[in-house]
């Protein structure tokens, strides 16, 4: 399957990257392709899918539920006072109330 100049800039467009025509040039992305197409064509029956490739372990901790009123300790991180005396932290306005 070859691909043309236009369809690359085109997939290049879409995914938002800028190729120079000398990159264009030098891409060869047919053989990639083809590569996939033969990776397609293995024989995967009865093969269990690889979640992880390493047999290693997370460690993993008991689910204990502790006492998570800590609030006025957080609260004390802050910078000024702002909020704090309400219950939470007062933070710049982020976006515009349209």
């Amino acid at each position: 399957m070859a691909f043309s100049k236009q369809q690359l800039q085109k997939f290049a467009d879409l995914i938002q990257i800028e190729i120079t025509p000398e990159e264009m040039e030098k891409m060869n992305i047919d053989s990639v392709v083809e590569w996939l197409d033969k990776l397609k064509q293995i024989d995967t029956t009865g093969v269990k899918p690889l979640l992880n490739p390493s047999e290693h372990k997370l460690p993993t901790r008991a689910d204990i539920v502790t006492d998570g009123n800590i609030r006025d300790l957080v609260l004390a991180n802050t910078p000024d006072n702002a909020g704090t005396s309400r219950g939470y932290f007062a933070v710049p306005k982020v976006m515009d109330g349209e």
